[in-house]
């Protein structure tokens, strides 16, 4: 599995080191600031999946979904799940974001560059939104929506909510 891109190889986990069998590791990687760039990127879909007060706290669940999606995306694709996941946390995450800047009542919007941390959160907040939303009232299951959401945003296509 590589990081292509240079700027985010320390942001995602993906290294042999942090390799899991299962996307659960009971780590403590909220605890501090930076710590969960040292989350397996597979367990940050999971955790990520896992929103909207109906799923809180259903990890087992997540869990199930994203080893589904792997299987479909394997399926699909014949390449490794993983690289595809890496490739689209790649893709989708911005380079350039506009932040407010104002004094007394005036607010201007600012063009910065956005920090490798923050682009990965935003991919992953990105790719688990849209297939969320795919699949909602769908007859889609929502790991065959992940797994277009990743398989498209690695391709770069624009069909991906991400990507857009």
């Amino acid at each position: 599995v590589e990081v292509n891109d240079m700027s985010l190889e320390d942001y995602i986990a993906v290294k042999p080191k942090v390799a899991v069998y299962m996307p659960h590791t009971a780590g403590r990687y909220q605890a501090k600031r930076f710590r969960k760039a040292q989350c397996p990127i597979a367990e940050r879909l999971s955790c990520s999946l896992m929103m909207h007060g109906r799923n809180n706290g259903k990890k087992l669940m997540t869990n199930r979904i994203v080893k589904h999606t792997f299987d479909i995306i394997h399926l699909l694709t014949d390449q490794n799940p993983i690289q595809i996941l890496v490739d689209a946390v790649i893709n989708s995450g911005p380079r350039e974001d506009a932040t407010r800047i104002g004094s007394a009542g005036v607010v201007r919007r600012q063009a910065v560059d956005v920090s490798p941390l923050r682009r990965v959160n935003q991919a992953i907040w990105l790719l688990t939104t849209g297939a969320r939303e795919a699949a909602f009232r769908n007859i889609k299951t929502l790991p065959e929506c992940l797994a277009d959401e990743l398989i498209n945003a690695a391709k770069g296509s624009s069909n991906s909510y991400a990507i857009k």
